[in-house]
């Protein structure tokens, strides 16, 4: 038997909204049934930012750090910094250096006693109660090189938009924990039966968990003990 020779598929919103209905055990046919279950994927998109690191969204940036400067703004799709360190002489092959930088809470921020001494910075803190994220560096940049913020961040997944044809920002190792989180937050707002609505949720957390499981760093690790004196 021949195969299809192709490894592309990636199913559009619409078609994603109707295999979620038929799971349910009906089908989409009214315009507000559209309506409802994008909102729904949104909603949905929303949570998955908040069950940790999604690997596809994991973007680098750079930001240019103003001597005097201590908060700089971030940009609004920014979900979390994972990681930062501070560059000097950008853009240089033979000395440009990459240092990493500790992020801090809040609590320790607010504990330093003089938040505008300037100097090298070596600490960060995000704050993320606004719609726009916001870091702010100690030591406050100085003026003796010119300084980068280089980080990794988690960036918000893209909306599903109302355009039908959209395909969306996921992974194809997603398609099946999408299509069950939204049977599952479509049948809950329908007022599903108990039984089918927990059997939905279930069927999604696996396919969840078995995306997530496989969304991971591959790099090889070791622990080795310590054998020193004290």
């Amino acid at each position: 038997m021949a195969t299809s020779g192709t490894a592309t598929w990636n199913p559009g919103i619409l078609e994603i909204i109707e295999e979620a209905f038929e799971r349910i055990g009906g089908e989409s046919r009214v315009g507000y049934d559209i309506t409802t279950a994008r909102r729904s994927l949104n909603y949905l998109f929303a949570e998955w930012a908040n069950r940790g690191i999604n690997m596809w969204t994991l973007e680098s940036g750079t930001k240019l750090l103003v001597s005097g400067t201590a908060s700089y703004t971030l940009d609004a799709d920014t979900v979390d910094i994972v990681d930062g360190a501070i560059r000097t002489n950008s853009g240089n092959v033979a000395t440009q250096t990459d240092l990493p930088i500790q992020r801090i809470t809040f609590d320790t921020y607010q504990a330093i006693p003089n938040k505008t001494l300037t100097g090298y910075p070596t600490q960060y803190m995000i704050t993320r109660g606004t719609a726009t994220p916001t870091v702010y560096f100690w030591n406050v940049p100085d003026g003796t090189q010119t300084y980068y913020f280089y980080y990794w961040r988690l960036r918000r997944m893209q909306d599903a938009g109302t355009t039908w044809s959209n395909t969306t920002d996921v992974p194809f190792r997603f398609y099946a924990a999408l299509t069950s989180g939204l049977a599952y937050h479509i049948a809950a707002k329908k007022r599903a039966g108990q039984p089918i609505v927990q059997e939905l949720k279930a069927r999604y957390e696996e396919d969840f968990e078995l995306a997530a499981s496989e969304d991971r760093d591959r790099s090889s690790w070791m622990i080795v003990p310590f054998t020193g004196y004290m």
